[in-house]
């Protein structure tokens, strides 16, 4: 199944750094999602992939304290691999 030219394998998040360890704090600090985040990861991927942003956020109605929340990544391609593009999580902010 191939959405809006969406790779798999082309576009991940860095899931061995301290950077994803703090996305992944922050995103259950926040979020009141009943699903786990390793079930959402390829969807937020394939999102930002296709849509060529570098965040996604999670609405008031679905954060513990009823804001909205903007989760920032730089986006980098991999050295190895020109076609890889691996998401960096930054920081995170609400409005």
């Amino acid at each position: 199944m191939e959405i809006n030219a969406y790779h798999h394998n082309e576009t991940q998040f860095d899931y061995f750094s301290e950077n994803y360890q703090r996305f992944q704090d922050d995103f259950y600090r926040y979020s009141n999602l009943k699903i786990p985040l390793a079930f959402l990861e390829d969807e937020l991927l394939r999102m930002m992939s296709a849509s060529t942003i570098n965040y996604f956020r999670i609405p008031k109605r679905h954060s513990l304290d009823h804001r909205d929340h903007t989760f920032v990544f730089n986006v980098r391609t991999d050295a190895r691999n020109r076609l890889i593009r691996i998401y960096h999580y930054q920081y995170h902010y609400f409005d």
